[in-house]
C-alpha cells in the first residue's frame, strides 16, 4: 500500500509538470513578445533594400539639419520606454479619442524627426508594401543617426511589429524627467531591463541636441533655501547659461533652447562626460551621474576612453531596442506610421 501511494504521488507530480509545460507552450505560441525573435538581416529576403533606403533618408535629412540626428535617437528612446519599441510614439492623436504619446508634454513640441520617418516609410512601402514595420524603421533611423553624428555603428536586430495603441497618459510614468537623481534613473532603467552601465552609456546621447531653458532654469536661480544657484554647477557655466536663459521677469517670452554640449554640439562623442566631470552638465539628471558615488566611476571611464564608450553606447542601444517588442503575429505592419491600418 505504501508503495502504491508513493507511485501515485509520483504520477500526480508528473501530470502537474506536464500541465505546466503545456501551458508554457500555449503561452509562447500565442505570441508572447520575445526579443529572441529579432535578428540582424530580418528583411534580407522580403525587402533587401529596406535598411539602405532608411539610411539614405536619414543622411539627406541630417545633412540639411544636423539636429535631426539627436531627434531621431531621442525618439527611439521615447518609443521604447512607453509600451516597448512598437512605434507607438509615431501615431497621431485622433478626434474624439484619448491623446497619443507624441502630444504629451514630454514629447511635444520637443520630439523632432517625424517627417524623416514618414519619408523613409513611404519609400520602403513603394518598394516592399506592408513588409517593414515603422518600429524597425525608427530603430534603423536611430542607428543611422548615431553613425552620421558620431561615426558610431552597430547592427540592429529587426523583426518588430507595430503597436495599435498610443496613450499620452502613459508617457510621464515611463519617461524619466530631467530632475531625476541617479538612484531614480537607475531604478527607472532597471525596470526596462537596462543596467546602470547601460543608463550612463545611453545618457551620452545628450552630447548632441538641445534642451529648453525650462528644463534646468531651477538650477540657475532660486535653487533652494540655502543656495540660489545649484552648487553642483560650475559658477562660470551658470553665469553663461543665464545670458542664454533670461528670467521671465525680464520680459523674455517663450522658452529658449541651448545646446546640450557647447564644445561639440553636433558631434556624438564622449565630451558629454568631460562636461560632467567639469560640473557643466546641463540637466539635474545629467550632473547627478557624476555626483552620485554609484555612477561616478562609469562617467570617469567614459570621459577617459571614448572608444570604449562608443562600443557601450552601441550595445546599450541594441539592448534598449529589444524592450517589450511585438513579434510574430502581434500588432501589425502599418502602411502609414501615423495611423493604424
Amino acid at each position: 500500500m505504501m508503495m502504491n501511494a508513493k507511485i501515485s504521488r509520483v504520477v500526480m507530480a508528473a501530470q502537474a509538470l506536464i500541465v505546466v509545460l503545456l501551458l508554457s507552450v500555449v503561452k509562447c505560441s500565442s505570441g508572447g513578445s520575445s526579443s529572441s525573435s529579432l535578428r540582424v538581416g530580418f528583411y534580407a529576403r522580403t525587402c533587401p533594400q529596406a535598411e539602405t533606403i532608411v539610411r539614405r533618408a536619414v543622411a539627406r535629412a541630417v545633412s540639411r539639419n544636423p539636429g535631426l540626428a539627436a531627434g531621431l535617437i531621442r525618439m527611439h528612446f521615447h518609443d521604447c520606454f512607453v509600451r516597448g519599441c512598437d512605434g507607438s510614439v509615431l501615431l497621431d492623436s485622433l478626434p474624439g479619442r484619448p491623446a497619443a504619446e507624441k502630444d504629451n508634454v514630454a514629447n511635444f513640441p520637443s520630439l523632432r524627426g517625424f517627417e524623416v520617418i514618414d519619408d523613409a516609410k513611404a519609400l520602403v512601402e513603394a518598394r516592399c508594401p506592408r513588409t517593414v514595420s515603422c518600429a524597425d524603421i525608427l530603430a534603423f533611423a536611430a542607428r543611422d543617426s548615431a553613425a552620421r553624428a558620431g561615426n558610431i555603428w552597430y547592427e540592429v536586430p529587426s523583426g518588430r511589429r507595430d503597436g495599435r495603441v498610443s496613450l499620452s497618459s502613459e508617457v510621464l510614468q515611463s519617461i524619466p524627467p530631467p530632475f531625476f537623481n541617479a538612484t531614480q534613473l537607475r531604478d527607472n532603467f532597471r525596470r526596462k531591463g537596462l543596467s546602470a552601465d547601460d543608463m550612463v552609456a545611453l545618457s551620452g546621447s545628450h552630447s548632441i541636441g538641445v534642451s529648453h531653458c525650462s528644463a534646468f532654469s531651477n538650477r540657475l536661480a532660486g535653487f533652494n533655501a540655502t543656495f540660489d544657484q545649484d552648487p553642483s554647477m560650475d559658477p562660470r557655466f551658470a553665469a553663461f547659461l543665464r545670458t542664454r536663459c533670461p528670467p521671465a521677469s525680464s520680459g523674455n517670452s517663450g522658452d529658449p533652447a541651448v545646446s546640450n554640449d557647447f564644445q561639440t554640439p553636433t558631434r556624438l562623442d564622449n565630451r558629454y562626460y568631460e562636461n560632467l566631470v567639469n560640473r557643466r552638465g546641463l540637466l539635474t539628471s545629467d550632473q547627478t551621474l557624476f555626483d552620485s558615488p554609484t555612477t561616478r566611476n562609469l562617467v570617469i571611464q567614459n570621459a577617459r576612453l571614448g572608444s570604449n564608450w562608443e562600443k557601450k553606447f552601441g550595445g546599450a542601444m541594441v539592448k534598449m531596442g529589444k524592450i517589450e517588442v511585438l513579434t510574430g503575429r502581434q500588432g501589425e505592419i502599418r502602411t502609414n506610421c501615423r495611423f493604424v491600418n
